[in-house]
């Protein structure tokens, strides 16, 4: 273990110990902080998180340590890992090894000794902003210098680091004891996902209901999704600003021109509000977490979701054919749309949890149902 410091755009700083990541010494990002107990492989493995150092809520992280199953994509996404105190003792049956490892062989920095209630304060009062780590002897002054050096997350295309840039096939279904993930190998839809940035459990969530996953990169042209015939489209998640994706928004205006049913989680209901003409808002400290209540307005239900944005649609600038199906209880924030005259939806949250609850996995079933009466 190694001192270590994070300092942030404002002046603050915090001492503590880095833990992993001897190698890389620094890192910056913006910094959020995450309030799942559960779940740190999940949360490090998401690609939504590009470009961010995750703050965790829980006094201590790392007790079941790592297997070879939990994991949202091929490597760990985020910039940097900031806990209160690291577990000495890893006790599951299905560990392979300790989180100290997996982030070194990530090459990822992982600080513990940090006061993260602290530092959460600050965050929900002065909301979001840009952070450094550095191990080794580091001056504040010089810390909080090269967060404000970070550049802002708004300018940076993320999405190209994250998504694959090949074409795949995905018939991997969620996991079962004794035998682990099952293969789907009947299916009765043919499903076009765009890859912003997908995580595994939504893509076997959609397998789970027999639907055939094709994985197009994020830069496809409409053109060729449209060719492919698809039965269904799906925009998945992913990192970053969904402004600055211009690209992205045209494709999926000419996507909508279609009656193709469309579904979308997270970045994928951003850039969809964008392509129906309206338009998202930065929030002041995100939504990162495994409890945010989230009101279903056409069944009057209240689900506790997994959420992971930092942007929400702002419902003065949408269009009047779509209507507003899902509200964030907590701040009232637009959680889902749908359109009143094509079969088009999209979501905010994340109904796929890995982690969190498993309250909203019933968004799949519309899926399928949208593109059965299609």
């Amino acid at each position: 273990m190694e001192k270590a410091i994070l300092a942030l755009e404002d002046g603050h700083f915090f001492y503590g110990y880095a833990f992993s990541g001897f190698n890389v010494k620094e890192t910056g990002g913006e910094v959020i902080f995450n309030t799942s107990m559960t779940g740190y492989q999940e949360i490090l493995t998401d690609p939504s998180y590009k470009g961010q150092i995750v703050v965790m809520t829980p006094s201590e992280v790392g007790n079941y340590g790592v297997n070879d199953e939990d994991v949202e994509s091929e490597k760990v996404h985020v910039n940097g890992f900031v806990i209160k105190d690291l577990s000495s003792i890893v006790s599951n049956w299905r560990a392979k090894k300790r989180l100290e490892d997996y982030l070194n062989e990530n090459n990822v920095i992982g600080i513990y000794g940090i006061d993260t209630r602290a530092l959460v304060r600050i965050i929900r009062q002065y909301g979001v902003m840009k952070g450094y780590i550095g191990i080794g002897d580091i001056s504040p002054v010089e810390a909080v210098k090269k967060a404000r050096s970070v550049p802002d997350i708004s300018e940076l295309q993320l999405v190209p680091k994250v998504s694959k840039n090949k074409v795949y096939k995905w018939n991997e279904g969620s996991w079962e004891w004794p035998n682990g993930y099952k293969k789907i190998t009947e299916t009765k839809y043919r499903v076009a996902v765009l890859d912003f940035g997908v995580k595994r459990n939504i893509l076997r969530l959609l397998a789970d209901r027999q639907l055939d996953l094709t994985v197009f990169p994020y830069n496809t042209p409409a053109e060729e999704i449209i060719k492919f015939q698809p039965d269904g489209i799906f925009l998945s998640n992913g990192p970053g600003d969904p402004a600055i994706l211009h690209y992205q928004i045209e494709q999926i205006k000419k996507l909508l021109k279609t009656d193709i049913p469309m579904f979308g989680i997270c970045l994928g209901h951003q850039l969809l509000s964008w392509a129906l003409g309206g338009k998202t808002y930065k929030l002041e400290f995100g939504h990162h977490g495994g409890n945010h209540p989230v009101k279903n307005l056409k069944t009057g239900k209240v689900e506790i979701t997994a959420q992971n944005h930092n942007y929400a649609t702002d419902p003065d600038s949408l269009p009047s054919n779509v209507e507003i199906t899902h509200i964030n209880l907590n701040d009232n924030t637009i959680e889902g749309i749908r359109l009143t005259d094509r079969p088009v939806f999209s979501i905010q949250y994340h109904p796929e949890s890995s982690p969190g609850p498993h309250d909203s996995l019933y968004i799949f079933d519309e899926f399928v149902k949208l593109i059965e009466n299609s």
